[in-house]
């Protein structure tokens, strides 16, 4: 193997990356013109912002994009400081019983959140929590893929460091805030990415648990606006489509780069 790319990998990313594509520039194509050249692609036709005007008028999408930046900030938030915790027990503390309990995290990642809908429906309900936003956030606060990703980059912190921080005294969680969270910054952008991502895309369990305005987030907003009973036209509903992933396209834009390095350097050590 002399590390060369062959042409099939190339084509085959090359498909891969035109599959993403084709509906994202349609979606802007449709958004950014008239519903009479929706299907038409003429270089020609004219160029407006009314379809994102009509769509921002005609569903409460302010309240929308409230609700999801307070949920995934609130979901983000927790997982980060739970994941933190648990990483660093993980990674740097023997205690009896470490890999069976390390053991029961990975295999949290084999079971898919819908199977446990049911139950987590039930105990939303138990608590007198539907239809608000922390019921959606619930079940997510702790991520097995956060614990074992920071665990990961944790495990290789130079011992070095973590005694000269002892030698001037630092306890265990002082080592934690100076030595080990620095250090892993990409990682926790590339989770942070990841985990915005998942929460601004859910759809089925925010669904479930919320019936109204003042808790629905963005995706459950635009499946009602989308319906097809409402009557908007085609070119307004993908206004609303552009409005709702723009950030995502934004954020993973901006932080590529440090999402990519984060997972080449989190390999099993």
């Amino acid at each position: 193997m002399n590390g060369r790319t062959h042409p099939l990998e190339v084509i085959a990313a090359w498909a891969l990356a035109l599959l993403w594509l084709v509906p994202l520039a349609y979606s802007f194509w449709s958004a950014l013109h008239p519903a009479a050249y929706a299907t038409s692609f003429s270089l020609s036709a004219p160029w407006t912002l009314e379809n994102f005007v009509r769509a921002w008028q005609q569903a409460p999408f302010g309240r929308y994009y409230l609700n999801t930046i307070v949920l995934v900030v609130l979901i983000l938030v927790g997982q980060l400081i739970l994941s933190t915790l648990a990483a660093y027990a993980f990674a740097r503390f023997k205690f009896k019983g470490s890999g069976i309990a390390f053991a029961l995290v990975l295999l949290q990642l084999m079971i898919m959140p819908d199977v446990l809908i049911v139950e987590n429906y039930r105990m939303i309900g138990k608590l007198g929590l539907l239809d608000t936003i922390p019921a959606i956030a619930l079940p997510y606060l702790a991520s097995a893929f956060g614990i074992f990703l920071l665990r990961q980059t944790f495990k290789g912190v130079p011992n070095e460091l973590v005694e000269a921080a002892r030698v001037e005294g630092a306890g265990p969680l002082q080592i934690l805030w100076r030595v080990y969270v620095p250090l892993a910054r990409p990682t926790y952008i590339a989770f942070g990415l990841v985990s915005v991502s998942y929460h601004w895309n859910n759809f089925l369990w925010p669904l479930i648990v919320t019936n109204s305005v003042e808790s629905r987030p963005l995706t459950v907003g635009l499946a009602v606006f989308g319906a097809p009973e409402t009557g908007v036209d085609w070119s307004v509903i993908t206004a609303a489509t552009v409005m709702t992933m723009a950030p995502l396209l934004i954020a993973f834009l901006l932080f590529q780069r440090q999402f990519v390095q984060s997972f080449m350097r989190a390999g099993i050590r």
